[in-house]
């Protein structure tokens, strides 16, 4: 059935789809149409919708229903990522899977509510302390934003991590006319062979795709955000801590190419664009226009995949290209990772804006 949706919709019902049964969360422009329709939707079908008091609440509450066995998820935008920092840095180490989606807005601080940014690239990243991977999706279009929702919670249960779907006001608040399947493919984590006095909830068979234990199942479980044993209690012995950190390192090296995920167009082209997200729309329209106008050709990459950063793919794709142009709504934040990825021969061109406007296909044409 064909439907008109807008971006924030289709994640909600793509995290429904693939199986999340808890969402807490609080109200925040411009990801609040998601907390709105999980309100509505989750107590239909048997799931749990808290607002709580604020978005440090909202992931611990989260931690707490995945470690128990429910498939959660919370939304939210700048301000309130933020004060998700130290919750998301205690779920990579306590190895709790759950999805956080961050609508993305024009900041520092209160900053630009309904405005639209790409300015929390890197602190997706590095926002919280401490040393660990983490794994970014980014659509483009209210469709991607479905198909990515769905393959963000899958691979959180998958790897055991927090994932990030990460988007932005417009994609968030622009309509299209899509349709959804009436089913996906759902990841379920494997049933538990182990007696509850073999089972270690951090052993090296548990590391992904693994069998799981939740509270109340009869098995002993201890969760700590310290550095750990397999057991799950705390060690300062320097062959465990090293071992506990190259685990989180692996659960994503191991996966990674699973993990990348990119489009592209006329590779071999002397000049490439490369872009992510509502930036990346722009950035098709500038390439239609300048083959129109100049009759040759145009290389075009979006990014689906932003952390892990796809530098292998990249490099390949690029060995051709005499320039690369990036697009983004920032001061420069993912530019630097594409310099560090491919050859220093070739020249890497900025367009950026972040008054709060979209760029425009003119603005890229210029540069081009």
């Amino acid at each position: 059935m064909r439907q008109l949706l807008s971006g924030n919709e289709a994640t909600a019902i793509g995290a429904i789809k693939a199986g999340i049964r808890f969402f807490a969360g609080y109200p925040i422009t411009p990801s609040t149409e998601i907390a709105e329709y999980m309100a509505r939707e989750l107590p239909k079908i048997g799931g749990v919708f808290i607002q709580m008091e604020d978005e440090i609440a909202s992931i611990n509450a989260v931690i707490g229903a995945s470690a128990s066995g429910m498939k959660a998820m919370t939304a939210t935008s700048g301000p309130g990522f933020s004060l998700m920092q130290e919750g998301i840095g205690y779920a990579c180490m306590a190895e709790i899977p759950c999805l956080i989606v961050n609508v993305q807005r024009g900041g520092p601080a209160t900053g630009l509510p309904t405005k639209p940014s790409q300015s929390d690239v890197m602190q997706t990243r590095w926002g919280t302390h401490g040393d660990h991977p983490i794994v970014v999706f980014y659509p483009y279009n209210v469709l991607e934003s479905f198909y990515l929702t769905v393959k963000a919670i899958n691979t959180a249960y998958f790897l055991r991590v927090p994932v990030i779907l990460l988007t932005d006001e417009i994609i968030a608040h622009m309509r299209e006319a899509v349709e959804l399947p009436e089913e996906v493919e759902i990841y379920q984590p494997k049933r538990k062979k182990k007696s509850p006095e073999e089972f270690l909830y951090y052993s090296e068979e548990t590391i992904y795709d693994s069998e799981v234990a939740y509270f109340g199942e009869g098995y002993r479980i201890h969760i700590s955000g310290l550095t750990h044993r397999e057991d799950g209690f705390p060690t300062n012995k320097p062959e465990v801590i090293k071992r506990k950190l190259d685990r989180l390192k692996r659960k994503i090296e191991d996966n990674k190419e699973k993990l990348w995920d990119l489009e592209y167009q006329d590779i071999g082209a002397e000049v490439c664009l490369i872009s992510y997200g509502i930036s990346a729309r722009t950035a098709l329209e500038a390439k239609y226009i300048f083959e129109k106008e100049e009759k040759r050709a145009l290389g075009y990459i979006r990014l689906k995949t932003i952390w892990p950063f796809p530098d292998k793919p990249l490099r390949a794709l690029l060995k051709s290209a005499k320039k690369v142009i990036v697009v983004e709504m920032n001061q420069g934040q993912l530019i630097n990772e594409i310099e560090r990825a491919i050859s220093p021969e070739i020249e890497i061109i900025g367009v950026q804006r972040y008054d709060g406007e979209i760029i425009t296909p003119e603005e890229i044409l210029a540069v081009i």
